[in-house]
């Protein structure tokens, strides 16, 4: 607009919008505006860049401050499970499950093997991130529920501990004498 402004205001007089002076404004301006398209495509695309460089800067500030703040003992502080919990969880790690209600408001969880489940385990689970319910289905529907990477990662940790802790199983005293058969 700059490099021809007056090209859409008409003007009072003879010879003033003639084909002749229009074309010659128009040959004026085309290297004008061209010129100025390109300018502004160059900024844009600095701009682009820039607004990658931030973002990636941004991104490795978050990780370095996350990985600097979060301790080993509080990651597994977040896996730590009850024996009910981690019953819970592995019934919905097999097969997934679904949270409903009946009759008069009363939700429950209902896994696939029949594994009970409270709504105050679901909500454990829920709150330190070991489940996703999908609210995009109505409740009276039954709504699903799976276990997140988080929640395999906590089932995994669990086997692990357990298998360390408990050990091999012990052989018999080789000093112990063998029943003698009854007669």
């Amino acid at each position: 607009m700059a490099a021809n402004p007056l090209h859409g205001a008409p003007f009072a007089g003879p010879g003033q919008d003639d084909n002749g002076n229009r074309e010659a404004r128009h040959a004026d301006a085309v290297p004008a505006i061209a010129g100025h398209l390109a300018d502004s495509a160059l900024q844009l695309d600095v701009c682009a860049d820039g607004c990658l460089y931030l973002g990636g800067s941004i991104a490795r500030a978050l990780d370095h401050t996350a990985s600097k703040h979060t301790t080993t003992s509080a990651r597994q502080a977040v896996h730590k499970l009850s024996p009910t919990q981690h019953k819970a969880l592995q019934a919905l790690a097999r097969g997934g499950a679904t949270m409903q209600t009946k009759g008069r408001g009363s939700t429950f969880v209902l896994t696939r093997d029949r594994t009970r489940m409270t709504i105050a385990t679901f909500q454990s689970l829920d709150k330190r991130g070991l489940v996703h319910l999908d609210t995009s289905v109505p409740l009276f529907q039954g709504r699903p529920i799976t276990v997140t990477a988080e929640g395999h990662r906590a089932l995994d940790q669990h086997r692990m501990h357990t298998e360390t802790t408990a050990g091999p199983a012990a052989a018999p005293s080789p000093r112990a004498p063998a029943a003698a058969p009854r007669r």
